[in-house]
């Protein structure tokens, strides 16, 4: 499997504020434009056989594993909210029902572009744009947003890079406002042979104890208001 980025993606973040995390980036970037462009990825034989790589080539693994983040903070008519590695979400989400204005910021060009062309024509009034950027470096002003979510991609950084992404969501969070996110829990059955997966799908995996995770959460100032069990991820819901 050829893990090589194009040209394009590799200058994709050099003009953040650090480039510390850049290759990460850009690898996880490539790994999704793939996905969101159908592109295939050839995989071992070893990797094929695994269980779990069937469920997901069968295209219905995603929607059992997806943290429902609305169950533990619904977005609410007029607030303000940041979606985080937003992918698609706009599209395969009720943002409309909710009535909330959505921002989004994803490091997937694929997908930005996707939810910039069709975001206006779901409802030009509440879509107010994503920008092209990672969870470390957010493009908006301090204290704007009353919910911020993040789901799906914490498990791809390390514990270092997510102090950095807990200081700017805190940072551009309302007072008393949420953040949503999930982590992958080590223990669930299915974490190793997922991480595998993932690794050959092109995005290394790190499996953190969630006790771990609780002390980095603290660290930055949050404190857990919500937490709700999947099949792979903990949902959490913060405030600081």
């Amino acid at each position: 499997m050829s893990k090589k980025p194009d040209s394009q993606l590799q200058n994709l973040f050099a003009t953040h504020k650090s480039t510390n995390w850049q290759e990460r980036l850009t690898q996880i970037a490539y790994r999704f434009n793939r996905e969101y462009q159908g592109q295939a990825v050839e995989l071992p034989a070893e990797v094929q056989a695994m269980p779990i790589f069937r469920e997901w080539a069968s295209g219905n693994f995603s929607g059992r594993i997806a943290s429902p983040f609305w169950e533990v903070a619904k977005p609410q008519k007029n607030q303000h909210c940041l979606d985080i590695g937003c992918g698609v979400s706009l599209l395969i989400y009720p943002w409309r029902d909710w009535q909330a204005f959505f921002y989004g910021q994803e490091i997937s060009n694929v997908a930005r572009d996707i939810l910039n062309s069709r975001g206006p024509q779901l409802n030009s009034k509440l879509f107010k744009g994503v920008e092209l950027g990672a969870a470390h470096d957010l493009n908006y002003s301090p204290g704007q947003f009353d919910l911020a979510i993040a789901t799906g991609f914490s498990c791809y950084f390390p514990l270092e890079y997510w102090k950095i992404v807990l200081t700017e969501v805190k940072r551009v969070l309302k007072p008393g406002g949420h953040f949503v996110f999930d982590i992958l829990n080590p223990q669930q059955p299915l974490a190793e042979d997922w991480a595998v997966l993932e690794t050959y799908l092109g995005a290394e995996v790190f499996l953190e104890p969630l006790a771990e995770w609780e002390k980095t959460i603290k660290a930055a100032g949050g404190k857990v208001i919500t937490q709700k069990s999947g099949e792979l991820f903990e949902l959490y819901k913060v405030r600081f």
